[in-house]
């Protein structure tokens, strides 16, 4: 039976503010260099007085899949919470005018927390530190998620990131128990290895119950796998999902399905702004999956819409990432 939707994604619904600044700013600020940090609201304020110019785009790390996987012609929904105000209404608009399907029920003014932001301090060496404030998203629940539109979804890809919230795990079991039951796949990035170290057992029972396809860099991995042998992560993901798909930046992606394994070399670039570099990856793998492109020919889609991405400031393309696989032979 067709389905309507190619990947429904669910995930924080964010909106990024990115800044560049050098190192010295980093230590001043008590900002650790190159992951993701929870924040609350104070915090959240007082960065964003301390930063200079700063480029406000709608982000989110499987909202930046999703958009791929739209620019790229697939039909494709994001499920993710924002309020009814400014910054909501940048993130709903930018999404749908990708060619997204975007139907989450906004907070009202009611609630406290405002519509969630990332403060992206992107230094000369193109590293990415991340500063976020959940608000509203992080209170995502299993109402928002619509049973039917995930039952409509060939694939269901969620976001590690979403593991932080009260009520996020019973969204994700509701939506993967909708995908199984219509016979979707299940996919997931695991976002970032601090997201392992807080949600390492929910994870693993996920991998090992759910998943079908598992995105991931190399230190997410090993993280996961708990060892610092890289070779032995990928191993032991293998062993327990149909397909793993796993970056390692400069030196390309790493895909592995069914005993057998592909490399899919990272194309040279100047790196800008290495944010949504694996959103990228995952979106536009994904994409050729849904399109019914060999995985090794995936891993190749996915590092070129990773060069693009890193090529300029902001964590969704700008150029024509189609033109991009005609032109390196991919399509």
């Amino acid at each position: 039976m067709t389905k309507r939707f190619d990947v429904v994604g669910i995930g924080n619904a964010m909106v990024d503010v990115l800044a560049r600044c050098d190192d010295d700013f980093l230590g001043e600020a008590g900002v650790e260099k190159g992951i993701m940090q929870l924040i609350d609201m104070e915090r959240a304020v007082d960065l964003y007085g301390r930063v200079g110019p700063a480029r406000e785009v709608s982000g989110g790390s499987a909202a930046n899949s999703i958009a791929v996987i739209a620019a790229l012609g697939g039909s494709t929904a994001y499920v993710g919470k924002v309020k009814d105000d400014q910054l909501g209404a940048i993130f709903a608009h930018d999404l749908r005018a990708q060619g997204a399907v975007y139907e989450t029920s906004l907070a009202t003014a009611k609630q406290k927390a405002e519509t969630g932001r990332c403060i992206v301090l992107v230094t000369p060496d193109g590293e990415r530190s991340m500063n976020t404030y959940l608000g509203v998203t992080e209170f995502l629940s299993p109402d928002d998620i619509d049973e039917a539109q995930i039952a409509d979804a060939s694939m269901i890809y969620l976001e590690g990131y979403r593991f932080d919230g009260p009520e996020s795990h019973a969204a994700f079991a509701k939506a993967i128990a909708a995908a199984e039951g219509a016979g979707g796949k299940v996919t997931l990035t695991l976002s970032d290895p601090f997201c392992v170290e807080r949600h390492r057992d929910a994870f693993r029972d996920m991998i090992r119950d759910h998943v079908d396809v598992l995105f991931a860099n190399r230190d997410e991995i090993c993280s996961m796998y708990q060892t610092d042998d890289f070779e032995a992560a990928l191993a032991a993901a293998a062993g327990e999902i149909e397909v793993v798909a796993c970056t390692e930046g400069a030196k390309g992606a790493h895909i592995l399905s069914g005993g057998e394994r592909w490399h899919a070399p990272a194309k040279a670039v100047n790196i800008v702004d290495a944010t949504g570099a694996g959103d990228a990856f995952a979106g536009a793998f994904l994409w050729g999956m849904s399109a019914g492109h060999p995985l090794e020919m995936c891993g190749r889609m996915g590092c070129a819409a990773a060069s693009e991405v890193i090529s300029h400031i902001g964590a969704r393309p700008e150029a024509d990432l189609m033109a991009i696989f005609e032109e390196d032979g991919l399509v």
